[in-house]
């Protein structure tokens, strides 16, 4: 057990705000399935002016130190959002990293814990980053696995931190790995069947009209998710901050909707894993960086991407569009391999969703990784 005194402080200062930002490239320089992420990217996500998440949230960041040494960093919030829909307020963490110091791990734990109860919240969840339609889940299998975008990593020592602070499971959360290339037959004649449903018209997103594309893609979202245990809506500013960011990377033959009359039914939204191209940028853009980064986006030809949306509302699923999944999906493969791409990772669906699973194994998909989100009772601080 570490020595030195342990102190948990709250990031108030733009140099602790730099050391909160700046732990898990010192705690992952040696991990060799660690890519850096960019700091300005996480920057930005930490940045109330930047982030609407706030504009709906009270986050709180908290630092441990052992001495003068930072070892640990944990978010705490309270998103109004969660409190509207689901008529609760709930505690969340997130953006936890820790060295293998328990005793530090706890304390992390703790006074976002402490934050919760002082908001009124009964039980504390996580990790979100912030929300769960951000980064999900402590992975716990998978650990060799590629990194992919807009999925967290962390070392296998993390859920025994989180763990040994009293925290239990609350679900998992499932990544998928599929290989391109032929569609299992009997997915196929589905895919046709459906194909030929009177109005049903697949096509892909138009980039010049961005933003109405994607309120389109997030009516279908607010639809097809909103049973799904922990579903969140997505606000017009949140929206908005994701055709932002998408808009750079987004290539439209690997993003579809689906219409039925003119009417948004379906979509299928897959993302190129931009791991492929900044691992030797070591997380920093300037000075040139910026300038690979923008040649690569434009001319890589990425091997890998992220099914990250595959949705159909729930008007359509008990009729023939029930299968627009399979549809969508068996399209998305025939214009990946187009494109020259290999594999991908579908991510995330709930263990317990077992039509979404079993559809995903019909189209000959692999489990590879499981993500879990733990909770606790705030009233039993340990």
């Amino acid at each position: 057990m570490p020595s030195d005194k342990l102190t948990i402080v709250p990031v108030l200062t733009k140099r602790e705000f730099k050391e909160f930002l700046e732990l898990p490239y010192r705690l992952y320089r040696d991990d060799p399935h660690w890519i850096p992420p960019l700091r300005m990217e996480r920057a930005e996500q930490l940045n109330p002016k930047k982030n609407p998440y706030y504009l709906h949230a009270v986050v709180k960041l908290f630092l441990a130190r052992r001495g003068e040494r930072t070892v640990g960093r944990i978010s705490a919030q309270i998103d109004h959002e969660y409190e509207k829909f689901h008529r609760e307020r709930l505690g969340q963490f997130g953006f936890f990293e820790c060295e293998d110091d328990p005793e530090a791990a706890r304390a992390l734990l703790d006074s976002a814990q402490a934050f919760h109860r002082e908001s009124g919240a009964k039980r504390s969840q996580g990790p979100f980053s912030f929300s769960i339609n951000e980064e999900s889940g402590l992975l716990v299998k998978g650990f060799d696995a590629p990194l992919m975008i807009m999925m967290p990593y962390n070392p296998p020592y993390y859920a025994e931190l989180v763990e040994g602070a009293g925290f239990r499971k609350a679900k998992d959360l499932y990544a998928w790995r599929y290989s391109i290339g032929q569609v299992p037959k009997e997915a196929a004649e589905v895919a046709e069947i459906v194909a030929q449903t009177p109005g049903l018209v697949v096509r892909h997103v138009d980039m010049k009209d961005l933003k109405s594309e994607l309120e389109k893609v997030m009516d279908i979202f607010n639809s097809a998710w909103s049973e799904n245990w922990g579903f969140v809506p997505l606000t017009n500013e949140e929206i908005a901050k994701v055709a932002k960011d998408l808009k750079p990377i987004l290539r439209p033959a690997v993003a579809l909707l689906a219409e039925v009359n003119g009417e948004p039914a379906a979509m299928c939204i897959a993302v190129p894993n931009i791991y492929e191209i900044i691992q030797d940028l070591k997380g920093r853009l300037f000075p040139f960086g910026i300038f690979k980064l923008l040649s690569r986006v434009k001319r890589h030809s990425y091997k890998s991407g992220r099914l990250m949306l595959l949705g159909v509302k729930k008007e359509h699923r008990n009729t023939v569009l029930g299968g627009l999944s399979i549809l969508l999906y068996a399209e998305i493969n025939k214009r990946s391999i187009a494109q020259g791409a290999e594999w991908g990772e579908l991510s995330w669906t709930l263990e317990d969703n077992q039509k979404v699973n079993a559809g995903i194994e019909f189209m000959g998909g692999k489990k590879y990784k499981v993500y879990r989100i733990y909770e606790k009772e705030v009233g039993s601080m340990t």
